[in-house]
């Protein structure tokens, strides 16, 4: 039989939840970002290409299930949007 639980127990188990799976999605944005960066830096622009696009999904992703607010998602997209349109311009 399984004891009682207090409501205040429940949310700190879910509130703990909450924050490794937070923890891991922002961990997997800023590797991403990472990526696109030494990808500029090595002048790979096939690279980075799809390092970009797969981190601006990743913000996306971030912004919609609120882990990150959307301004702070299209505030990076654009950040790294504009790095990666530098590489174009060094070409």
């Amino acid at each position: 039989m399984a004891t009682k639980q207090s409501s205040a127990e429940k949310r700190m188990k879910q509130d703990e939840k909450r924050r490794v799976r937070n923890k891991k999605a922002k961990s997997s944005i800023r590797t991403a970002a990472r990526k696109v960066v030494e990808a500029v830096h090595a002048k790979d622009a096939n690279a980075a290409a799809a390092a970009l696009k797969d981190t601006l999904k990743q913000l996306d992703t971030a912004a919609g299930k609120g882990i990150v607010k959307k301004n702070t998602a299209a505030r990076k997209k654009s950040r790294l949007q504009k790095f990666f349109n530098a590489l174009g311009a060094q070409a």
